[in-house]
């Protein structure tokens, strides 16, 4: 079985960098990465950071779960997921749901061996923290 590596998708490099901490003191093992801000440090998304991140996550052998903060980097998420082939799409999964609680029961999940269906589904169940 693959393990499972989450990316943060954010418009701020800061908020995603402590989600990324946060989660990592749940889940020690478990391969995180960030994809936020646009390309020239402003508040934004990028498809070239998000691709970058799935793409270092998946040569690492990891499958991955997209997390994001709003609405604009979903879109940006859903634009890289559509320049995707089918076998490659079979190893991502953007799981909508809380950022900051999403990716901390994720990394939980990830981190006790979870598979990909069942740390996408963590990372959408928002009632665990609730």
């Amino acid at each position: 079985m693959r393990s499972v590596g989450l990316v943060i998708v954010s418009h701020s490099e800061k908020l995603a960098e402590g989600v990324v901490e946060l989660t990592a003191q749940m889940a020690r093992d478990v391969a995180l990465r960030t994809a936020a801000g646009t390309d020239d440090g402003r508040i934004g998304t990028s498809f070239d950071k998000v691709n970058d991140a799935v793409t270092e996550l998946r040569e690492a052998g990891h499958d991955v779960v997209i997390l994001t903060d709003l609405g604009s980097a979903t879109m940006t998420v859903e634009a890289v997921l559509d320049f995707l082939d089918d076998d490659e799409r079979e190893h991502i999964v953007f799981a909508e749901g809380p950022l900051v609680e999403g990716a901390v029961a994720a990394g939980v999940a990830a981190q006790v061996g979870g598979d990909l269906a069942s740390v996408a589904q963590a990372a959408r169940a928002r009632e665990l923290f609730a």
